[in-house]
């Protein structure tokens, strides 16, 4: 797998990811939600939430790179203020 580039940053976010989708998983099973309705006047759960997020993110880091450059640490205090915002609103 050296044709991947596999990095610890690489790996971390990954892991992250996956570490995501298993906590979601066992909300679920755990703590059956009914969908809500927010701003977008739309029914989503909370997993139609991640994903949103998850989305979200990666147009912020993406424009991040593009307007302001490498410098992410700060991109992704954006994205947790992001993440806030779209969990208790949408």
């Amino acid at each position: 797998m050296a044709w991947m580039a596999w990095t610890w940053p690489t790996a971390a976010f990954f892991g992250v990811i996956a570490l995501l989708l298993i906590t979601f998983s066992i909300l679920a099973v755990k703590f059956p939600e009914t969908p809500r309705t927010g701003i977008l006047r739309i029914e989503t759960t909370r997993g139609d939430r991640l994903f949103i997020t998850l989305l979200g993110s990666a147009f912020i880091n993406l424009a991040w790179l593009g307007i302001v450059g490498a410098s992410q640490p700060y991109a992704l205090i954006v994205c947790l203020i992001y993440a806030v915002a779209v969990f208790r609103f949408v």
